[in-house]
């Protein structure tokens, strides 16, 4: 029997850039691309992505098309001034 905590936790690239914080993110080994929003710490933060940006991504067991991003590893960043 499943935990309802089971997470899996990936690594991707952002291919695509939605409105209203939503991002369309390949994940690294395979070709599946999954929906992905920004996690509450990133929105409080201001962290912005742009396309080719790497990303940690959660998943839920349950739906494998969706998942939240939780940290941005490295890439191009978009600074203000």
């Amino acid at each position: 029997m499943k935990q309802k905590d089971d997470k899996i936790i990936a690594e991707g690239t952002v291919v695509e850039v939605l409105p209203s914080t939503m991002f369309r993110v390949k994940i690294d080994g395979t070709n599946h691309i999954v929906l992905a929003h920004l996690c509450g710490k990133m929105r409080l933060n201001f962290i912005q992505l742009v396309v080719g940006n790497r990303v940690k991504i959660e998943m839920s067991s349950y739906d494998l098309t969706k998942a939240r991003i939780l940290y941005r590893i490295s890439g191009k960043q978009n600074f203000k001034k």
